[in-house]
């Protein structure tokens, strides 16, 4: 393994335990610049990240490198310029020297013209119980573009899929109708070009210039909370490109009505067309994930190793590829396949602890996503508006803290064990047929 995949496996680890703002800031433009004697020479951009780098993540990284690669002593840092970045680049060394595997390296060119990665495909995009409506509505998406499902609203935690799926649709519809203009971008590069339109006095370019594409697929729309004169601005573009029939597709990492300061005629046109989330992926998704990805790269995992991981692994698809990166590295050096002893101590160091959550937490954050009243939880009203998220509140408790009965009722106002058993098979079996109930569960837990 090269420098630049070494670095890229720790700052997928790394990225798991930080907002997307504080990534951004400490670790783009970061890259290891060389490894002399065990001491990795890690290039940042400026004095003020490296000196942050070294008091608030020194000990995190050092022990990243570490996990991955066995002949790293000590983590030094220079700061970089852009002229000497390629060169030094290219004269960095290896550090994971593959002995007997030959795993093949894939290069990946982003489009200039419309902003898409070819590696989000449909082809490579792993369909799941846990993703496969949203896989639906992108499929019914691409056969008719601007017709079904306009626009296309898909949300859910990091991780999940959605940059990959939105992305996959633009790809597709790219090879059978090229001639269709296709644009993907962030939310954020979206309003800092509405920004940098009015501070030039360029607004009419700006609105020519997004409003001639035929698809408009936009990252992370969360990014527009409290930007008011953004979202006007995504509010007359969203109008003009629906009544052309133009196909729009948005992602979040959350349902648009539960976005905060989110006007209410934006979340309304966004509800105008199909909203879908994707949830965590389930142990069997995951499992096909994991062989679908270290297959990507030549590696062959054993069944019983693939199942354990599978298994242990619960958190988001960027984690098991995480998980499969430090693997690849780890066959590299050790030239050999890994044993279950071996994987076990390396999902031991890489996986983060799991949260625990009160029912507190939980009754607060259910509350919160029904807009009534915590206390009302707790009241012996029988409010259809709060019979509901009581019942959806024991169902968690239930389902995913492992809570007696007993204890449950005790926890909400004193209820009889009696009357939590049939709440939780109430809101068990109307799940099974009941899609929106289904998605608003899944929505609670990705906050939880």
């Amino acid at each position: 393994m090269d420098n630049k995949k070494l670095w890229d496996s720790v700052l997928v680890g790394i990225e798991l335990s930080l907002s997307k703002a504080s990534f951004n800031t400490w670790f783009k433009d970061t890259y290891i610049a060389r490894v002399d004697d065990g001491i990795v020479h890690l290039a940042v951009p400026n004095a003020f990240v490296k000196e942050w780098l070294v008091t608030k993540y020194h000990k995190t990284i050092l022990k990243s490198l570490r996990e991955l690669s066995d002949v790293i002593r000590n983590l030094e840092y220079i700061i970089s310029r852009d002229d000497i970045r390629k060169k030094e680049s290219e004269q960095a060394r290896p550090i994971c020297n593959n002995l007997n595997t030959a795993l093949p390296l894939h290069e990946y060119y982003i489009d200039k013209e419309n902003n898409l990665n070819p590696k989000y495909t449909f082809d490579t995009f792993i369909v799941g119980p846990f993703n496969e409506l949203a896989h639906a509505a992108a499929q019914a998406v691409v056969k008719n573009p601007g017709m079904s499902y306009n626009p296309l609203f898909i949300y859910g935690n990091t991780g999940h899929g959605k940059t990959h799926l939105i992305q996959a649709i633009g790809n597709h519809i790219k090879v059978t109708a090229p001639h269709k203009k296709i644009i993907y971008l962030t939310s954020e590069k979206f309003a800092i070009d509405y920004i940098n339109s009015i501070n030039e006095r360029k607004a009419n370019l700006f609105k020519e210039k997004y409003r001639k594409y035929d698809i408009l697929i936009m990252d992370d729309i969360q990014f527009f909370s409290n930007k008011e004169s953004t979202q006007e601005e995504l509010f007359h573009l969203f109008n003009t490109l629906h009544e052309n029939n133009k196909q729009i597709v948005f992602s979040s990492d959350k349902h648009p009505n539960l976005i905060p300061n989110l006007e209410d005629r934006l979340k309304s046109r966004f509800s105008s067309g199909m909203i879908v989330d994707i949830p965590p992926p389930d142990q069997d998704s995951r499992a096909a994930i994991i062989k679908s990805k270290a297959g990507s790269v030549g590696l062959i995992i054993d069944q019983e190793i693939t199942e354990f991981i599978a298994s242990n692994v619960e958190g988001n698809i960027r984690e098991l590829e995480g998980i499969i990166n430090s693997l690849i590295c780890q066959t590299q050096l050790k030239g050999r396949n890994l044993n279950i002893s071996e994987v076990r101590n390396l999902i031991k160091n890489s996986s983060k602890p799991k949260k625990n959550i009160s029912a507190k937490e939980i009754v607060k954050i259910v509350a919160d996503f029904y807009n009534i009243e915590e206390a009302s939880i707790y009241e012996k009203t029988r409010r259809k508006e709060v019979v509901k998220p009581r019942q959806i509140v024991m169902y968690i408790l239930r389902e995913d803290c492992s809570i007696s009965f007993p204890l449950i009722g005790q926890k909400l106002g004193g209820r009889d064990h009696t009357t939590v058993i049939h709440s939780c098979e109430k809101i068990k079996n109307e799940i099974k047929t009941d899609i929106a109930l289904s998605q608003e569960i899944n929505q609670i837990r990705t906050m939880l």
